[in-house]
């Protein structure tokens, strides 16, 4: 049994990323290890003025990179992933509305990958760039 594989599968099938993705509401949408797409709603994730947190933005860009540094993974033997970097850039602040992320590989190597996530608004306009570096062990 792969229990990478079937906590992928189990990832996709309940629409999150663990606990935490399922508490922000993040949904994926598609997974490959070329390409990783979810969403997640601004309502339920915002600071105290009002905008996105930029935490929130994280949670997403590190789900969509590390879920991708699984599949990834799972091709060289080492299918479990751990996060050791993550940097965002916030460039526009969101008060509502559903935002995309979009994970592409930079860097897929036998121990480490590392993704840049792209988020976007509902106008598909860039609110986030994030890079997320993930560690692969073997099982």
């Amino acid at each position: 049994m792969d229990i990478a594989a079937d906590g992928i599968q189990t990832l996709l099938a309940s629409g999150g990323g663990g606990t935490l993705g399922e508490r922000m509401g993040i949904e994926l949408m598609e997974a490959t290890p070329e390409r990783i797409v979810g969403t997640m709603p601004v309502e339920g994730n915002t600071q105290p003025y009002g905008l996105l947190h930029g935490g929130a933005s994280c949670v997403l860009a590190e789900t969509l990179g590390s879920v991708g540094a699984v599949l990834h993974g799972q091709t060289v033997d080492r299918p479990f992933a751990v996060g050791v970097d993550i940097n965002a850039t916030h460039h526009k602040g969101v008060r509502s509305g559903l935002i995309t992320g979009v994970a592409t590989p930079v860097h897929r190597g036998r121990t480490m990958v590392t993704y840049e996530v792209i988020i976007t608004d509902d106008l598909d306009e860039r609110i986030c760039t994030a890079r997320i570096t993930c560690l692969l062990r073997g099982a």
